[in-house]
């Protein structure tokens, strides 16, 4: 589904997709873009672009309905943004069904993400860095052995440096 907003839209309806209304559309875009530079699915961008600009909580099959998603996709799309503190559930009275709604602190989403996407992935760095490093000591005394083990150390001062900056920007959002 591509959200691009022609300029010249009505921005109270958006004829390429029912039931969204340009301003929708236009908010689900820029979740989009942001999520495909963190590397993440599009249907996490939606749902929580959806979520955003919506001003009750909503169900997981009005967010299916809505944004023409598969329970599946939303369904996991939900769990990974829950999982970074990006969406909580909220109760309905009267209403069995979960209810999402989007949390808009921007100190907690960077934190969730902080803590649940970057947090393991330098932790898997740092454990493969020292499995590189061991294939270091057998590099062999030559130019190009002493290439490699100064880009390795370079390596490990970048290891280092994010191990120092990492907690800095934790308390920064604290």
């Amino acid at each position: 589904m591509n959200y691009m907003l022609p300029a010249t839209m009505d921005q109270s309806h958006d004829p390429t997709h029912p039931g969204l209304s340009g301003v929708e559309v236009g908010v689900i875009d820029f979740f989009v873009s942001a999520v495909k530079v963190l590397g993440m699915a599009k249907s996490i961008g939606e749902i929580y672009g959806l979520l955003f600009v919506s001003p009750q909580p909503l169900p997981l099959d009005v967010l299916c309905q809505r944004l023409s998603m598969s329970k599946g996709s939303a369904s996991q799309g939900l769990k990974l943004l829950r999982a970074f503190g990006a969406v909580k559930t909220v109760y309905q009275p009267g209403d069995r069904r979960d209810h999402f709604t989007a949390e808009i602190e921007i100190k907690r989403l960077a934190a969730g993400f902080m803590r649940e996407e970057l947090q393991p992935r330098l932790t898997q760095g740092e454990e493969r860095l020292a499995q590189i490093a061991q294939l270091g000591h057998t590099l062999p005394a030559n130019a190009e052995g002493d290439f490699q083990r100064g880009r390795l150390a370079k390596l490990e001062r970048w290891s280092d440096r994010s191990r120092e900056i990492l907690p800095l920007l934790g308390s920064l959002l604290d």
